[in-house]
């Protein structure tokens, strides 16, 4: 039977402050409309936060569960991965299959719960509804299919799409929504930010792993460009991010200057500084490390951005 700790492994927590930036994101900006201006939170707010919290945050661990378990059945990560819970024998395959029903059970309990409380299920927003649980399930398919099945998305360069996707557009944007019933184009700004983050962490993953992923067929779009191409790719991912979030925090045409302007500026150099560290670097292996300096950086973003219109 397998350990707490292998479950802890498997589940990869760091991961998880990353997964839950769009969320911050998406509630910051619903809290900056108009129609929520001049308005603290409520109870109601936070409790559709807490829930859309939850459901991020398990549909980031079935991903993880997902990923060890597919590139074990694809003897993409053998034995000497000893930080994979399947591929160093931790969790045998029949566990992680109940463990992976049972999250994607949850994500879509949870899911449907957050939807029913921001939308009160009334029949006039009852197709919202239906389009919200069915990006749900999308959302589930998707962590799913990364590197499950035949036909696994990662496995063919397009994880990067699907990552843009999720964790930008449709996590802030559909976050936004829940909790404010208002769209506004200019949250496209801060969605491009936090989905391209989050493609930028992908990318140093498949940078550090492109070696063994060449060798075992898993064919990720750092593969695909070639290590050094794939470095000016990463480059471009978070100078384009930065290019996208900084007019919105700074204010453009009518919006607001988001507060704390000067921290925002300040992480800005730090990643810029790790862009020059990736630029340099020739040995895969020494970019482990930065993917946790990119997650964290994004996340307290998004915390300064949820403080700063809460606070």
């Amino acid at each position: 039977m397998a350990t707490i700790q292998a479950w802890i492994k498997a589940g990869r927590p760091r991961t998880l402050p990353l997964a839950v930036t769009c969320v911050l994101i998406g509630a910051a900006v619903s809290l900056s409309s108009e129609a929520s201006a001049n308005n603290q939170p409520d109870t109601a707010f936070y409790t559709v936060l807490g829930l859309v919290l939850l459901t991020v945050i398990y549909l980031q661990i079935l991903a993880n569960f997902a990923n060890d378990y597919g590139d074990f059945k694809k003897g993409t990560d053998g034995p000497e991965r000893s930080d994979r819970a399947m591929a160093s024998g931790e969790i045998s395959e029949k566990e992680m299959k109940w463990a992976l029903a049972a999250t994607s059970s949850k994500a879509l309990l949870v899911g449907c719960a957050a939807v029913f409380f921001a939308l009160d299920f009334t029949m006039e927003k009852s197709a919202v509804a239906l389009f919200f649980i069915t990006l749900g399930c999308a959302s589930i398919y998707a962590a799913l299919s990364y590197t499950m099945g035949r036909k696994a998305y990662g496995y063919k360069g397009l994880g990067d799409v699907f990552v843009l996707l999720f964790f930008g557009y449709i996590g802030v944007l559909g976050v936004a929504y829940l909790l404010s019933g208002e769209f506004d184009f200019y949250w496209l700004l801060p969605a491009t930010f936090s989905g391209l983050m989050s493609v930028a962490v992908l990318n140093l993953n498949n940078l550090r792993d492109h070696e063994n992923d060449a060798r075992s067929g898993k064919t990720t779009l750092v593969v695909k460009l070639g290590f050094k191409k794939a470095k000016i790719y990463h480059a471009t991912l978070i100078l384009v991010s930065w290019c996208a979030m900084l007019p919105f925090l700074y204010g453009i045409n009518d919006l607001p200057e988001w507060k704390g302007g000067i921290w925002y500026v300040i992480i800005a150099f730090v990643q810029l500084k790790h862009v020059v560290f990736v630029m340099k670097t020739t040995q895969p292996e020494k970019l482990d490390p930065e993917l946790k300096k990119v997650a964290l950086t994004a996340f307290v973003v998004s915390l300064f951005m949820f403080l700063s219109v809460t606070a």
